[in-house]
Order: C-alpha cells, then sequence, then structure tokens
C-alpha cells in the first residue's frame, strides 16, 4: 500500500485542480488544529495550559485515526485492497511537492537570480531571505530538502508501513500539530508541548533512517556517515540533524551555522563546518541525491512486500 503511494504521488502529487476544489487532508487537518487552537489555548504557562494541549492532541489524534481505521476495515482482500488502501495514503505522502519546492529554489539559483531565488526560498523556510546571499540561499533550500524528506516522505510511509492507513494518517497528523503549535513562543510553549515532544518520538527512527538513506544513495556514503555521525547530535532538534548532516557530508558541503529570523540572530552550530559554503551546482546535486533516496526507499518498499 506504501509503495502504491509513493508511486501514485511521485507521477501525479496533489493536483492543482483537486485542491481547488476539495482542499487536501492535510488542511482538513489544519483546520481543526487551528479551531481547537483558539478554543483551548486559554490558559497560558500553566499545568491547565499543558493539560489542555494534551487534550487537544488527543482529540485531534482520535479525529484522525477513527475515519482512517474504519477506511481500512472495508477496504477488499487482494491486489483490490491494496490498491485502494495506497490511494488513501497517496495525499499523506509528499515527495513530489516538496521536489517541486526546493527545485522552484535551485533553478533561479542556478540561473543566477538570487531575488528570485530568495523568493522562491521564502515559501519553505523560515528566515529573513533579503539577509540571504548564495550560499544561504543554497544553504536554507539543502535544509529544509534534508529535514522535510524526513518529516514529508520517510517517517509518512515508515508509519504506514507499521500501521496502514491509521499510522501514516496518525503520523500526519501529529506532525502537522507540531508545526502549526510545537512552537517555543509565548502562546504556544506550553499548549504545544506535549504535540512537540510526541513528534520528536515518532520522528526518532524515520529521521535516522532517513540520514542512512541518504549516506547509501550518496557517492561518498562514508564521508556521509562520518559527518552524520559526529554532527547530527549538536543540531537544536532531535531528528533534523541527522538528515541534513547526512546531506552535508554526502555533498561535501557546510550546513545549518548562524541564520537571521527577523530582527533575531539564532547561534546554530555549522554541520560538516570544515567543508566549504554550499553553490547552486551543490543545490543540484542534492535534488539530485533527494531523487536517488525516494528511489531508494521505492525499491525497499517493494523488497517487504516481497518477502
Amino acid at each position: 500500500m506504501m509503495l502504491v503511494a509513493l508511486l501514485v504521488d511521485a507521477l501525479f502529487g496533489w493536483p492543482d485542480r483537486l485542491f481547488e476544489r476539495i482542499g487536501h487532508p492535510v488542511t482538513w487537518i489544519g483546520g481543526l488544529i487551528d479551531w481547537l487552537d483558539r478554543k483551548m489555548n486559554r490558559f497560558g504557562d500553566s499545568a491547565v495550559g499543558l493539560f489542555a494541549g494534551a487534550f487537544t492532541v488527543l482529540v485531534v489524534t482520535i479525529a484522525v485515526a477513527l475515519p482512517a481505521a474504519m477506511l481500512q476495515r472495508l477496504l477488499p482482500e487482494g491486489w483490490a485492497g491494496i490498491v485502494f488502501g495506497g490511494i488513501l495514503a497517496w495525499p499523506l505522502v509528499a515527495a513530489r511537492s516538496l521536489h517541486e519546492h526546493v527545485a522552484a529554489v535551485a533553478g533561479p539559483l542556478a540561473a543566477g537570480d538570487l531575488a528570485r531565488s530568495r523568493k522562491a526560498v521564502a515559501m519553505i523556510v523560515g528566515r529573513d531571505p533579503e539577509r540571504l546571499d548564495e550560499a544561504g540561499v543554497a544553504r536554507a533550500g539543502l535544509e529544509s530538502l534534508a529535514e522535510n524528506c524526513s518529516d514529508g516522505v520517510i517517517a509518512p510511509l515508515f508509519w504506514g508501513l507499521i500501521g496502514g492507513v491509521p499510522g501514516i494518517a496518525i503520523y500526519k497528523a501529529v506532525n502537522t500539530m507540531d508545526s502549526m503549535i510545537g512552537h517555543r513562543t509565548p502562546r504556544h510553549e506550553t499548549f504545544g508541548k506535549v504535540a512537540a515532544r510526541l513528534d520528536d518520538v515518532m520522528n526518532l527512527v524515520p529521521a535516522r533512517l532517513t540520514g542512512v538513506l541518504f549516506a547509501i544513495a550518496s557517492w561518498d556514503c562514508c564521508a556521509a556517515l562520518r559527518v552524520m555521525w559526529r554532527d547530527a547530535r549538536h543540531h537544536r532538534s532531535p531528528n533534523a540533524g541527522w538528515p541534513e548532516a547526512a546531506m552535508a557530508g554526502a555533498l561535501g558541503v557546510r550546513l545549518s551555522g548562524p541564520r537571521i529570523y527577523g530582527d533575531r540572530v539564532a547561534h546554530e552550530p555549522w554541520l560538516n563546518g570544515s567543508a566549504p559554503n554550499p553553490t547552486a551546482r551543490d543545490f543540484g546535486q542534492g535534488l539530485s541525491l533527494y531523487r536517488r533516496v525516494v528511489m531508494l526507499a521505492g525499491a525497499l518498499l517493494l523488497l517487504c512486500a516481497l518477502f
């Protein structure tokens, strides 16, 4: 089922015409999260606020898991059930859309159009694009590609492999909650803590698996594994550092490091800090590496299906 979902997504993505008519399952989940945030997030930095956030996580998870489980139970036996189950899971895999968003940055950057590449990278990262030079845009795009390869492709497939349609749906619900309320801001520091921690737990294995896949798919597996093992734990995130460090080692460039968010400078440690900054050419190679990782993931799913 997950192999079907990946193949359908790679071929079609989520068409704009379909999005205009019915939206997308993640936007439906996001609407519920937003409504609960407005209704329940009223208690500030308190035990009640923490409980309200935990209750929100429970409600969203149940609201997603129950219909997903019911739909899976209705699937027919045999190949028909596999195909229909894969189609149900298809919207929750983001392999094609991730490639399209990052390629929208890589194309202008390779053409020397820094203004367009800044505008495109602002769609996928939160840092101030006007302060990014070519290396800054390339770093931001490669970091987003590496992290979201884990969050948007490998992790959904991993949890779908374990739990079918309910498994992939629950993961996407938790990941969406983390992206919407799992922030260290005055409003969400307490309310979103449970969502953020649950997302960390659910990504522990997929993030490290993604890093290994980047290494295997690269032309210098040993370098990628070495940088990942040495530098990943220095990242601010317990999970994002693994695919990002593997990407840095695979391409022979440095990623992360200081960045600007609004009027604040975040002094993040470098990943593969002794290497040079990435260029537009490295960015293109990063996209090629990502495509090989997606194909490798598909091959592994096929092996799981066969054996």
